[in-house]
């Protein structure tokens, strides 16, 4: 997936010592405003030191970043991961990919065939219901000497 806007916060890194593999570990959060008539905001991990240092996410860029979203269960709850791959400066020229499938998906290899008919027989023309006129109700008192509205007076 993708997004483009402006960096509005780099949040301080993030560090730690994987206890799987005891090898270091960095991780960067940054928050990105989109440039739609009502902006939203969503904030993104870099993980890596080579990639933060790669990406060097300022303050005020105008960028599109590619990221993967993920989830993980932690004590019961879940949490939402989205992760960057890719850090690019923003090109409003840019062609905007076409609403298709994924890259990589080869459609030639599968066959697109029409939904099965439900039955053999031919389906009519359904003619549209005329609305349902709802009966008049006629209000009887609960009670002796009541009158039949329903007024509080």
């Amino acid at each position: 997936m993708e997004i483009s806007g402006k960096i509005i916060a780099v949040l301080p890194e993030r560090g730690g010592v994987s206890q799987r593999t005891g090898t270091e570990w960095k991780v960067a959060t940054y928050v990105i405003e989109t440039m739609e008539q009502y902006p939203k905001k969503c904030a993104f991990e870099v993980f890596g030191a080579d990639k933060i240092q790669l990406f060097n996410v300022q303050v005020g860029q105008l960028l599109t970043v590619s990221f993967d979203i993920d989830a993980h269960d932690y004590q019961g709850r879940w949490y939402n991961s989205i992760r960057a791959w890719r850090v690019q400066p923003y090109d409003p020229n840019a062609p905007v990919a076409p609403a298709g499938p994924a890259p990589g998906f080869d459609t030639a290899a599968q066959p697109v065939a029409p939904f099965p008919p439900t039955s053999a027989a031919p389906v009519a023309a359904v003619q549209p219901e005329a609305p349902a006129q709802p009966e008049p109700t006629t209000l009887t008192p609960a009670f002796p000497g009541e009158s039949s509205d329903d007024l509080p007076f």
